[in-house]
Formats: C-alpha cells, structure tokens, sequence
C-alpha cells in the first residue's frame, strides 16, 4: 500500500533552513501529485507547496521565494527545502499523495488521498 514517511523537522531560530523529505512507497512515485501542507492546533490544514506528475508547481503565497519543492524519482523521495524560516512557520509538516492527474497541482487537502505522519517545525524568534 502507499506509504509516506516524513523526516527532517527539528527547531531552528529564525532565518534559518531546514529541508524537509518525504520516502514513498507502494505506488509509481513519479505518476502521483504529491504535496507539502502545514497544520497548527486548531486549525485545519493548509498547502504550501506542490508538484504534479508534470514536474509543474505552486506555492502558498506565504512561503514563495522562501520554500521550493522538489522530488527525486529514482530516490522516490519528495523534498521541501525552507529558507529564511519565521516563527509563524511553525507548525506540523505532512507530505500528502493523489493519483488524480490534474494540469495544475492542487494546494488544497481534500484533493490528496495518501497522507504521512507528519514531521514538526519549530523556529524561534
């Protein structure tokens, strides 16, 4: 079955870097949209970045020129590296997978059907 895996959270002081990865498996990795989204306590969670099965991307307005998302397929691992990181950055990081093929990649949850454990990011001011 698909299988996400995140890893590479931890805490770091503000403008700082982190990179994110995400291991997948149980599918053809390079086939699937797949997606980076955050979620704080009580909130629902938000995308911040996607790629498609076209190689196309979007970010979150709050996170462009700052976060890039990539993928390796040969690795079949999904990374999001994050620079110049704000505390309001902080938050828990899920990577999210869909089979469904769409021109543009989708930023919102509902539209990803494979969801990892998650992976925290703390930055402190």
């Amino acid at each position: 079955q698909v299988q996400l895996v995140e890893s590479g959270g931890g805490s770091v002081q503000a403008g700082g870097s982190l990179r994110l990865s995400c291991a997948a498996s149980g599918y053809t990795f390079s086939t699937y949209s797949m997606g980076w989204f955050l979620q704080t306590p009580g909130k629902e969670r938000e995308g911040v970045a996607a790629i498609n099965h076209n190689g196309n991307v979007r970010y979150a307005d709050s996170v462009k020129g700052r976060f890039t998302i990539s993928q390796h397929n040969a690795k079949n691992t999904l990374y999001l590296q994050m620079n110049s990181l704000k505390p309001e950055d902080t938050a828990m990081y899920y990577c999210a997978a869909t089979s469904t093929a769409t021109m543009f990649p989708s930023l919102l949850a509902w539209t990803y059907t494979h969801w990892g454990q998650g992976t925290q990011v703390t930055v402190s001011s």
